[in-house]
């Protein structure tokens, strides 16, 4: 069974700074691409990021380019997303996928 479980989450000033980590099991976390995604209050589901299997080649939404980065740590199973110089408009529930699979989300709130 895949298991994608995300933390980090939490209260952040503006600019501030938070590490997601999403830890993965039930599959062979070294084989698949993962992504990042968010959903901000009322809105639908927007593309974060994404790094490919051995983490040499990443990508970023416009709205993050710059200030977040996807890395990966094969040997541990886990995805971060460090975020950095965060905004009001980068609060949003943050999960990490693989393929159609997602976790539960951590709430990322970012407000003075």
């Amino acid at each position: 069974e895949v298991q994608l479980v995300e933390s980090g989450g939490g209260l952040v000033q503006p600019g501030g700074s938070l590490r997601l980590s999403c830890a993965a099991s039930g599959f062979t976390f070294s084989n698949y691409a993962m992504s990042w995604v968010r959903q901000a209050p009322g809105k639908g589901f927007e593309w974060v990021s994404t790094i490919n299997t051995r983490g040499g080649s990443t990508s970023y939404a416009d709205s993050v380019k710059g200030r977040f980065t996807i890395s990966r740590d094969n040997a541990k199973n886990t995805l971060y997303l460090q975020m950095n110089s965060l905004k009001p408009e980068d609060t949003a529930v943050y999960y990490c996928k693989r393929g159609v699979d997602r976790g539960q989300g951590t709430q990322v709130t970012v407000s003075s």
